[in-house]
């Protein structure tokens, strides 16, 4: 902010969107928060009040984990769930809470909750805990390093229950980590699909292998859009003073991103659809769009 920056964006992990949010509304610099969930990145916790100044170009978790619940419900059919949850993560924490809400409300049951750390290894002291309890199937919200070794351990140890997810194992680090075959039938949420054919995404796909060697992941596309929904206010605003820039980000309608039309509401988040992934012999299926 000493920089005399008129705007920011980026911010993937909850946690660390939370912090850097507060930097940005000390200064009264208009952020853009790329890929974090958390309803308290544009809410604060204690006062409940919207920030000023920090806005997201992604859906929030209540709306994903409510996605994920009535997936499970509805299409899988599965009544019984236990969670693992890494109690070191707000985004983990918090879609985990909203998941459960959502399907307790639905008509299934809990039937065990158990926390890991980031950066653990070993998780069958977990599997084993949950394994005993018989799920129907494992919801893990966690980022893709420590679910693929999840799920690589519970397919090791027979646990061959459907896992299912959220937008934080998109990566294509997660198939190296778990293994193709380990990963069939698990599932998760997501901000988009690069099984969509539209020519907008199309051609970023086509630019992004192009420059990169590999396809994009989300939050590469979150990044690409959120970037130019900035430029975009800032047009807008036709100014580069940071009021007039705040005022034109809240007043975003329906701006045409590579993940879907984005409208910020009164929360400063983006109001857009989500998408539900399979893997299947180690690629991303897209299976359907589900809107707000």
């Amino acid at each position: 902010m000493q920089d005399g920056v008129v705007a920011v964006t980026g911010g993937f992990a909850s946690s660390n969107a939370i912090a850097a949010s507060s930097v940005a509304e000390s200064a009264k610099v208009p952020f853009l928060v790329v890929g974090a969930t958390n309803p308290k990145v544009t809410v604060d916790d204690k006062t409940k009040k919207v920030k000023d100044y920090t806005f997201r170009v992604c859906f929030i978790d209540p709306f994903q984990g409510t996605v994920g619940a009535n997936f499970v419900l509805n299409t899988l059919k599965l009544k019984k769930a236990a969670i693992m949850v890494d109690s070191s993560s707000d985004y983990s924490k918090g879609l985990a809470a909203f998941f459960r809400e959502a399907f307790v409300k639905g008509g299934g049951a809990i039937v065990a909750e158990e926390a890991y750390l980031q950066k653990d290894q070993d998780f069958k002291s977990v599997l084993t805990k949950l394994k005993s309890m018989n799920a129907e199937v494992l919801y893990v919200p966690g980022y893709y390093e420590e679910v693929g070794k999840i799920v690589k351990q519970a397919r090791e140890m027979g646990i061959n229950a459907p896992v299912v997810g959220g937008d934080g194992w998109d990566s294509p680090k997660l198939v190296e980590i778990g293994g193709a075959a380990a990963l069939n039938n698990t599932y998760f949420t997501n901000h988009y699909s690069v099984e969509d054919n539209s020519p907008a995404s199309k051609a970023f796909v086509d630019a992004y292998k192009k420059e990169y060697g590999q396809t994009p992941d989300a939050l590469a596309v979150l990044g690409y859009d959120a970037a130019n929904l900035l430029i975009d206010a800032i047009k807008r605003a036709n100014s580069l003073d940071k009021a007039k820039i705040q005022a034109a980000l809240a007043a975003t309608k329906a701006f045409p991103a590579i993940t879907g039309a984005t409208t910020l509401n009164a929360t400063h988040d983006a109001v857009k659809s989500a998408v539900i992934i399979e893997m299947k012999d180690g690629k991303q299926i897209y299976k359907a769009t589900v809107k707000p």
